[in-house]
């Protein structure tokens, strides 16, 4: 295997790895900061540090020229970042009543809405593995969300994080829309604007900040699960290219569901199980279908 390959996938399951810390431990914070103020910190965290990356990079020169964005994107800019402000509130509403370990495995089924999305407004072909795929994901996110079978009442908070998830969808296909312009001015807008209209709506409402600490804990978590491993991703991608790397991130809600068990020491549910293996046959079969993750040209998700 070349360096470059070898170089390629560390990084993308370092990616991975890093976006996989965002469910536990924003579940742990929920305890000492409101869900739309820790969505709001978690966006400005990741801007702010890629800020700084950018700044790094400037004063080095080692910057990549890149093509800006212009006018003609304004519409999918704007809608990216609306989506960014309602997804991860809701995602983290959805935290407060559900284990991270449930949440790390619902946030596949972003893969299902980006792809039906993609099928009904944006005119998109879905092969047959990818819509085999679709069905045992969707079969793994309603066994997870189900409270109690026998007279099938559905939990509120996986119903939000799934959500989250449709935000993230159609805020996967407006980015596909700008994902030939700078990456990194991409991720910078996505988290300062984002994370400033959290914010302030968490603000509005009458959130308030009671621990400080929590606040610049929140950040550090922002920086690393959103800024940096959307970083790595993009560098993963240029020695990759979109679909291996793809392949390689769809390991990140199984690390998350790993790291959530050694947070949170507790035996799931068995319909946990039957989840769990329903969702590695989707993601598998997803996450290594060519057409859909080509259009995935940067990382879709401070996500």
């Amino acid at each position: 295997m070349k360096k470059s390959i070898k170089l390629g996938v560390m990084l993308a399951i370092l990616a991975a790895t890093l976006y996989a810390m965002n469910s536990p431990l924003s579940k742990l914070l929920l305890d000492y900061i409101s869900p739309t103020l820790m969505a709001g910190f978690l966006y400005l965290g990741a801007g702010l540090g890629m800020g700084c990356i950018a700044l790094i990079k400037k004063v080095r020169k080692t910057e990549r020229k890149e093509s800006n964005l212009t006018r003609a994107e304004l519409p999918y800019t704007v809608a990216m970042v609306l989506l960014d402000i309602v997804a991860p509130i809701c995602l983290l509403f959805g935290l407060k009543s559900i284990s991270p370990a449930n949440a790390s495995l619902l946030n596949n089924f972003e893969i299902v809405a980006t792809a039906v999305i993609a099928l009904m407004i944006f005119k998109e072909k879905i092969s047959l593995r990818l819509w085999i795929g679709i069905a045992f994901v969707t079969l793994s996110c309603l066994t997870l969300s189900i409270e109690d079978f026998s007279s099938l009442n559905f939990s509120y908070g996986s119903l939000f994080v799934l959500l989250a998830c449709v935000c993230w969808g159609f805020e996967n296909n407006c980015t596909k829309k700008i994902s030939s312009k700078d990456p990194l001015q991409i991720v910078l807008i996505k988290g300062l604007c984002s994370g400033l209209g959290s914010t302030v709506i968490g603000f509005i409402i009458g959130e308030k900040i009671t621990v400080i600490w929590s606040v610049f804990a929140t950040l550090l978590v922002g920086f690393v699960a959103y800024g940096l491993s959307i970083f790595f991703y993009v560098y993963a991608q240029r020695l990759l290219g979109a679909a291996r790397t793809s392949a390689y991130y769809a390991v990140a809600p199984f690390i998350g569901t790993a790291l959530s068990i050694l947070i949170f020491p507790a035996i799931p549910h068995f319909t946990y199980f039957i989840a769990l293996a329903l969702m590695v046959i989707g993601a598998w079969l997803c996450s290594s279908d060519e057409p859909i993750l080509k259009k995935k040209s940067i990382k879709n998700k401070i996500d």
